[in-house]
């Protein structure tokens, strides 16, 4: 059976190895998925030694997602831009990096929220890898303005200046947390204030109703985020989703076919 792994430090919480083995029962691929613990300092040495046992391809996750973008021969378009990859295609000709969490957090507000983003007022909480990662897909659905809100706001404004060129027409714009003003369609949450139960110090008035509001963060109780945008009318959603979505652009990358991610969804849901 083709060989696929998950790499991350710690890992023993990874759903990834579930995710896969469920789209591979779906789908009819043959194929095994496990857990890799990588040292800290070893992470190259953990991914040669996987590829020579077979290895086909393997998930990156905290906190080597930097390295592996380091040890790729070749980048997708969206790992470049992200600057950062959480999919490794092992080939003939060398290692290709991919990054598919800004993807999964796309197919999950349009495919599983059922909200548009063409047309729509985004705001981007964080300017960290996971918000570099979202930056491109976020553009690709064509949003009439992409807000990047941030602590330190030339971070911020750093990632506007880099997809300007591919905003292709969204107003793109970088500010502090104080700074958005009126109420945004969509806001998603990419700090990891959550993990310290803390949220970015943003206006109420950005939610409403009709809002959605995603913390990229999930768990079996709803995130300070969430709460504090249900208290101001918002619709909330966890990262779930987008977890889940992203396993799925992953499985198309190295299987050449897209299992359905609903079902399994609404299982691991039930499970938190």
């Amino acid at each position: 059976m083709d060989k696929y792994c998950v790499f991350g430090n710690p890992i023993g919480h990874s759903k990834s190895p579930d995710i896969h083995a469920a789209y591979a029962l779906q789908t009819g691929q043959q194929l095994t998925y496990e857990k890799r613990l990588a040292p800290l300092d070893g992470f190259p040495a953990a991914v040669r030694a996987f590829v020579a046992e077979g290895g086909k391809g393997a998930n990156v996750t905290v906190p080597f997602k930097l390295e592996a973008h380091k040890l790729c021969g070749a980048l997708t378009m969206r790992a470049q831009a992200a600057g950062a990859v959480n999919t490794l295609l092992f080939t003939d000709d060398g290692t290709i990096g991919d990054n598919t969490d800004g993807a999964g957090l796309v197919n999950d507000i349009v495919g599983n929220a059922g909200v548009p983003i063409t047309g729509k007022r985004v705001l981007l909480l964080g300017a960290g890898g996971a918000a570099r990662g979202a930056v491109l897909p976020l553009l690709e659905h064509h949003p009439s303005q992409l807000t990047i809100a941030n602590r330190t706001v030339a971070t911020a404004e750093a990632l506007v200046a880099q997809f300007a060129a591919l905003s292709g027409g969204a107003a793109l714009s970088a500010c502090g947390y104080e700074a958005p003003r009126g109420q945004y369609d969509i806001v998603i949450n990419a700090t990891s204030a959550s993990l310290q139960s803390d949220l970015p110090p943003v206006p109420a008035e950005v939610f409403g109703p009709g809002t959605l509001a995603l913390d990229m963060m999930y768990g079996k109780e709803p995130t300070v985020f969430m709460q504090f945008a249900a208290d101001h009318g918002a619709i909330v959603r966890d990262g779930l989703g987008m977890l889940v979505e992203q396993a799925a652009e992953a499985f198309m990358a190295w299987r050449g076919v897209r299992p359905q991610t609903t079902e399994l969804l609404a299982q691991l849901r039930s499970k938190l």
